[in-house]
C-alpha cells in the first residue's frame, strides 16, 4: 500500500469527479475523515485498505531510511497502492493527511470486485499500479526494506533473492562494502554475527529469517482456508499462472502453491523477445507481475511460500501435503512444478553456490560482480539471455558450450546477437573441470574436449544454464512419469496399467484423473514461455471437462 519513486513530475492515471461519484456509489466503500497529521496506514501495518481521496491532500512518507522521505503528495482522485499490494503484502510507508482529508476506504476484496465489476474504474487503477511498479523499478530514492549482510553469505543470498523473486522492494547494505553499515547495526542493537539482517525501518527486524518468517513479515502468505478447492495448481511459472488467471476469472475456486516465488525460470529473464505481442521484449519479472496482478484480481489464492511434500489420494479429493504439516484439498489439480538447472557437478561446486555459482542472472545477481570478467555455462537460450544481459555489466563474458554449434540449441536472434557483442567471448568444446576459492569463486578451470588443454579462468561469477531436471521429487507413484522423470500425459498414457477410467485421458491430464499437467514439467513440452502459457489456459477447459463428469 504505497506509491514509489519521485512521482512529482509523472501524470499518473486518477478518477474524476464522476467516476469518484460513481465509486462512492457502488456500495463497497467507506467513506471517512481524517484530521491534519493523523496516519492513514504506517509500516508494517495488518490491516490492508486502500484509500481514494475525495477532499484533501495525503503525503506518502518513506520512513525505512535513516530520516523520512518524502515520496509524493496525493490529492483527489489519486488513491493508494500498487500492483503488489492485492496479493495483501503490509505496506513499506506511511500516509499522513495534510489538512483535514476525505477519502473512501476500500478493503482488497472490495478493490478486486471493484476492479471487475466496473471496468472503467478498474482499467484507471490497473494502469496507474503498473506505472508504479514501474517507478519503482526505475527509482533509486525508494529505501524499502534494508538487507544487512556480506555478499559472501548464503544466507544473505537467499534472503535477497527471495525478497526479488517476490517483488519486494530492498536495499542491500554489503559488508564488504557499505561504509555505514557498522554504524547502523549499532543503532538497531545489533552485530556482524546477527547477519544477514532485515529491517523494516525500526518497527521490525529480523535475523537470518527463514522463507516463512520473512514471508509472515511481510504478510505475503495468508492463512489457508480448510475448504475443498476446485483447482489446486502447484507451481506459479508461465503455466502455473496462466492457469490461475482462467480459472478464477472464470468462476473456479483456485489456489496456487509456489515453494519460493512467482515466475519460475521465465520470470527470472532479463529480456523475452519472442513472445507474441511484445516486440520490443518484456522481462521475465514484469511478465510476472501482470500475471499475479490478474490471478490476484480474479480472486485466485496465492500463498507464498508454501513448500508441497506429498500427494495422496486416500479420501474423496487429492490431498496435497505441505511443509509444516497443513493439507490442501481439490477436486482438480495442475503439477506446473517446471523444472530447473541440472547442478554442474564438479569439484568446488556445491560450496560455491550462492558465493560465486548462480542459477540465475538478475540484478540481484549482478550486483556481486559488476564491472568483473564473468562466465556463462549452456548453449541454450537462457544461457544466450543471460550472456547478453551480463554483456552490459560486465567487463567480459566467456560463454562456454560443449558442443560447436550454438543454433543446435539456441534461437537464431540471440546467436546473431552474442556474436556481434564485442566483449562476449565463445568457448566451444569446453567443459568446466573444477572451481577454486576460498569461501567464494575466484577462479574456474575449464578443459577443452578436442585437445584436452587446460586453462584457469580467474572470474568471481559463473552462471549455470546446463540441463533441466523436473521439479517431481514430491509426486507418488500413481503419476507416472518418463525416464528422465518428466510427467506423462495425455496420449503417452496410451496402454498405461495406471490408467483405469473407460475414457481415454485428456490431452493434459497424467496417469490419475483429475490431475493435470502442464509446462516445462510435462514430458514432451515445448519449453518456450508461450507453450507454457498455452498449455496452462488449455488445462482449465480440461478442468472444466473433469467436473462435469463428478
Amino acid at each position: 500500500m504505497w506509491d514509489f519513486g519521485d512521482l512529482r513530475s509523472v501524470a499518473l492515471p486518477k478518477l474524476d469527479d464522476r467516476q469518484m461519484a460513481e465509486l462512492g456509489a457502488c456500495h463497497l466503500t467507506t467513506s471517512r475523515r481524517y484530521r491534519e497529521g493523523e496516519r492513514l496506514f504506517e509500516p508494517c501495518s495488518v490491516e490492508h485498505l486502500f484509500f481514494f481521496i475525495k477532499k484533501g491532500e495525503v503525503e506518502i512518507i518513506d520512513e525505512t531510511g535513516d530520516v523520512p522521505n518524502s515520496i509524493v503528495i496525493i490529492g483527489p482522485g489519486e488513491f493508494t497502492g500498487e500492483v503488489s499490494d492485492l496479493a495483501g503484502g503490509h505496506p513499506l510507508v506511511c500516509a499522513v493527511a495534510r489538512g483535514d482529508c476525505d477519502v473512501y476506504e476500500v478493503s482488497i476484496e472490495a478493490l478486486r470486485t471493484i476492479l471487475n465489476d466496473h471496468p472503467t474504474l478498474g482499467d484507471i487503477i490497473v494502469q496507474a499500479f503498473i506505472a508504479r511498479r514501474q517507478l519503482l523499478r526505475e527509482s533509486g530514492s525508494f529505501t524499502g526494506l534494508r538487507v544487512i549482510g556480506s555478499r559472501y553469505s548464503r544466507d544473505t543470498f537467499r534472503v535477497r533473492e527471495f525478497l526479488a523473486k517476490n517483488r519486494m522492494p530492498f536495499t542491500w547494505l554489503d559488508l564488504e562494502a557499505a561504509p555505514e553499515v557498522e554504524t547502523m547495526l549499532r543503532q538497531l542493537g545489533l552485530s556482524e554475527a546477527d547477519t544477514p539482517v532485515v529491517a523494516w525501518g525500526h518497527c521490525k527486524i529480523l535475523r537470518n529469517p527463514t522463507d516463512r518468517q520473512l514471508a509472515d513479515a511481510a504478510g505475503l502468505r495468508p492463512s489457508i482456508k480448510a475448504t475443498t478447492y476446485d483447482l489446486a495448481v502447484v507451481g506459479s511459472g508461465p503455466a502455473g499462472l496462466a492457469a490461475a488467471v482462467y480459472a478464477a476469472s472464470e468462476g473456479l475456486s483456485t489456489m496456487v502453491l509456489e515453494q519460493s516465488g512467482p515466475g519460475g525460470q521465465a520470470g527470472r529473464s532479463m529480456r523475452i523477445e519472442n513472445y507474441l505481442g511484445f516486440p520490443l521484449g518484456i522481462t521475465g519479472a514484469e511478465l510476472t507481475d501482470r500475471a499475479c496482478m490478474q490471478a490476484n484480481k480474479f480472486g485466485a489464492s496465492m500463498p507464498v511460500p508454501t513448500q508441497v511434500v506429498g500427494l495422496t489420494f486416500d479420501g474423496p479429493y487429492p490431498l496435497l501435503q505441505l511443509e509444516g504439516g497443513e493439507t490442501v484439498a481439490a477436486k482438480c489439480m495442475l503439477i506446473a512444478t517446471g523444472a530447473e538447472y541440472r547442478k554442474l557437478g564438479v569439484v568446488g561446486c556445491e560450496p560455491m553456490e550462492g558465493r560465486g555459482v548462480y542459477y540465475a542472472a538478475t540484478p540481484n545477481e549482478i550486483s556481486m560482480c559488476r564491472g568483473a570478467d564473468v562466465m556463462v555455462v549452456g548453449g541454450g537460450n537462457s544461457a544466450g539471455q543471460a550472456a547478453v544481459f551480463l554483456a552490459g555489466q560486465a567487463r567480459h563474458v566467456w560463454l562456454l558450450i560443449r558442443g560447436n554449434d550454438l543454433h543446435r540449441n539456441m534461437s537464431s536472434y540471440l546467436v546473431e546477437r552474442l556474436l556481434q557483442t564485442p566483449n562476449i567471448e565463445l568457448l566451444c568444446n569446453s567443459e568446466v573441470r573444477c572451481l577454486m576459492g576460498e569461501g567464494h569463486l575466484t577462479a574456474v578451470e575449464v578443459a577443452s574436449n578436442t585437445t584436452g588443454e587446460v586453462r584457469t579462468i580467474e572470474t568471481p561469477a559463473l552462471f549455470s544454464f546446463i540441463g533441466a531436471i523436473p521439479r517431481v521429487e514430491w509426486l507418488p507413484p500413481e503419476i507416472e512419469r518418463d525416464a528422465k522423470g518428466f510427467v506423462l500425459t495425455g496420449p503417452d498414457l496410451v496402454g498405461s496399467a495406471r490408467w483405469t477410467p473407460r475414457r481415454p485421458p485428456f490431452h493434459l491430464e497424467t496417469s490419475r484423473p483429475g490431475v493435470f499437467a502442464a509446462g516445462d514439467v510435462r514430458s514432451g513440452s515445448v519449453k518456450r514461455v508461450a507453450s507454457a502459457v498455452g498449455e496452462g489456459s488449455m488445462a482449465v477447459q480440461f478442468v472444466h471437462e473433469y467436473l462435469k463428469g463428478m
